[in-house]
Parts: C-alpha cells; structure tokens; sequence
C-alpha cells in the first residue's frame, strides 16, 4: 500500500514509518512541518530507501494537503500531525486548536474529495486513520479502565483539542461516509523520544547531574506503552481494522510516576554509575501540574480480539532498552537541547 504518514517527523510516526519501511512493502510519504518537535534525523535509518519519500508541510495549509493526495495517490492516511505536549498546551493554548483541530479538519476536508474521486478497489479499500490520546477520557481513579466507549472527559487544553479532533474525525464518517479509524493510546517512551516528556527528561537530566523533578508526590499513574508496540498496533488497524470503528491501544504497565522515574535512576546506576551517590539523591519534589490527571489506563480487549494485537513489550524490558538507547545515542538528543530545548520547566499555567 501507498501510506501518508502526517507528522512521520515526530516521535510516534518516526517510529511507524521505521516499521513500514523495515518490516513490510508499503510505500511511505512523511508529511510534516518540522516544527521544534519534528526530528529529521530520527527518519535517518530509513531516508535511503526507495520506498520512503518527505515532503515539509503544514497540515492546516489545504493546498499542500490537496497537492500530495494528487502526487502521492495514498491507500492509507495516518494521521499522527499532533501538538503533543500538556505542558506547552497550558503555556500556549492557540497552537492546539490550530494544528490539532484546524489541521484535522483541513485533512478530513482534502481527504474527502481525494476520496471521492477514487473508483473500484482503490475507493473501496481507502482508509483514513486518526492516531489520538487516552487523554480525552480525562481522569481515572484508583479503579476501572478507559475502554472504546468511555465518555470524554478532556481536562487540558491539549486533551481537549484532541478530542475536538476525534469528534470532527467521527462526523466526517458519519455525515460523509469517508472511512476512518480512530485509536487511542496511552502513553508511549522508547527511543527517539523528544526530551521533554518525563521518561527522556529524568535521563537527560539525571546524566547532567541535574535536578529530576517529580510533579506533587509523584503518585500519578500512567499505562506505559513502547513505541515499537504502539507502531505495530497502527499497522494492525490500518490494514485491518473496520471503517468507522475506535480502538484504544495500552500497554497494560501501570506506573506511578515516581516508579518510572527511580526504575530509570537504578538502570543508571548500574549502566553508567556516578562516582559519588545514587541517581536517585536527584529526585527533586516540584509543585503539581495544574489539572493534573490522576490515573490513566487503557482497556485493550477489543483490539486484542478483533486484530490479533497484544504488546509484546514489558515495561521493565522496555525501560532498559529505552535508557540504552539514550546513552548509546547522546549526539541525537544533544543536538535538540543545543538548537531548541533546554529540559526547562513547562506548563506552570502563568496565563
């Protein structure tokens, strides 16, 4: 198949476009801005493929969207285009309506003429596949799950334009009969992870010697899935899954925060030991994050029955392989903090 990948540039797409290029026959088109969150050079194992292509663009610009559904013909749209980050969403809401909601729409609106003019198999088997967050369902509590029906509930600015963007995904399947997926998942780590989020952050920061900073007591829980799985997961729905259904995507590995975080400080100590103390005597109490969440977790049955998918990752396994990665690979994520991020302190909701 012909997959346009939008967003391919950031950390989940690099990663699904690293799997379809490696691991099957598809042909790959990235589409992506390359705002401070797309990294080129996490394409760079693949970019001498015959089968992979780029194109910097921006989703919300139609007539760039119209231009390579022309050129490119795709089977497939995953749509991964994303601003991803809760912290920058409360600093700076504006950028997530726009690429998250005004983008989609702009999308599902090219996408539907594409669509249309298809004929025979090609329209029949066309697919477009919204990749969105657990986030919309807003906050668990101690019990329970979040399955395909659970109400939305968003808390953040960011939650909230992604489930803006699930609901205009849904209507444009309803109303127009374009044939769409959607996905939820939780939250993803592995390599090429960009350093702001909590998993890369701790690592960076704990190999600088400086503080690791832990939002309130550090009892938020997350279901923890690695990005390879997530990426297989995608390829399962598009190729496989029902127009006009949802599945959430988990890695069924709860963690509260403060575990994560003293799992990578005792990986540290026994790949890289500091020459005086423990990794962990840098575990550093900050205040909470406004609206934070309390607990997410994802009920997978429904993509593990009706797609045969099931993460092959434990979070243990995962966390090693994640923290390897990040020592072996320091010329990768030095060069972010050079040119564009400094591991500094987001979302303190100033106004």
């Amino acid at each position: 198949m012909r997959i346009l990948v939008t967003g391919g540039a950031g950390f989940i797409g690099s990663a699904l476009v690293r799997r379809l290029i490696n691991h099957t026959d598809h042909e790959v088109l990235v589409f992506d801005k390359l705002t401070y969150a797309g990294v080129l050079s996490s394409l760079e194992p693949v970019a001498s493929s015959n089968r992979y292509s780029f194109v910097q663009a921006d989703i919300c610009d139609a007539d760039a969207v119209s231009r390579v559904l022309r050129d490119f013909q795709p089977d497939v749209i995953a749509h991964l285009a994303a601003e991803s980050h809760v912290d920058r969403s409360i600093d700076g809401p504006g950028a997530f309506i726009q690429t998250n909601m005004v983008g989609t729409f702009v999308m599902l609106n090219q996408a539907l003429g594409y669509w249309r003019g298809l004929a025979g198999d090609k329209k029949a088997s066309f697919r477009f596949h919204h990749i969105s967050t657990d986030e919309v369902f807003g906050s668990l509590g101690e019990d329970g799950f979040f399955t395909e029906t659970t109400p939305y509930d968003p808390r953040s600015p960011y939650s909230a334009s992604k489930a803006g963007s699930d609901h205009l995904v849904r209507a444009w399947g309803h109303t127009y009969g374009l044939p769409v997926l959607v996905t939820n998942c939780s939250n993803n780590y592995g390599p090429y992870h960009f350093p702001e989020k909590l998993i890369p952050l701790i690592i960076i920061r704990a190999l600088n010697g400086e503080p690791l900073p832990v939002y309130g007591d550090g009892s938020n829980v997350r279901d923890w899935l690695f990005v390879d799985d997530h990426a297989c997961a995608l390829q399962a729905v598009f190729e496989k899954g029902k127009p006009g259904e949802t599945y959430n995507v988990g890695g069924n590995a709860e963690k509260k925060n403060i575990e994560v975080v003293a799992a990578i400080c005792a990986i540290l100590d026994r790949l890289r030991p500091k020459t005086n103390g423990k990794y962990a005597d840098q575990i550093t109490y900050v205040t909470d994050r406004p609206g934070h969440d309390h607990r997410y977790a994802i009920d997978a049955s429904k993509i593990r029955s009706d797609l045969d998918w099931t993460p092959s990752v434990t979070f243990e396994q995962g966390i090693e392989q994640t923290v390897t990665w990040f020592l072996e690979n320091q010329a990768w994520w030095q060069d972010i903090l050079d040119a564009r991020y400094s591991t500094q302190r987001l979302g303190v909701a100033n106004g």
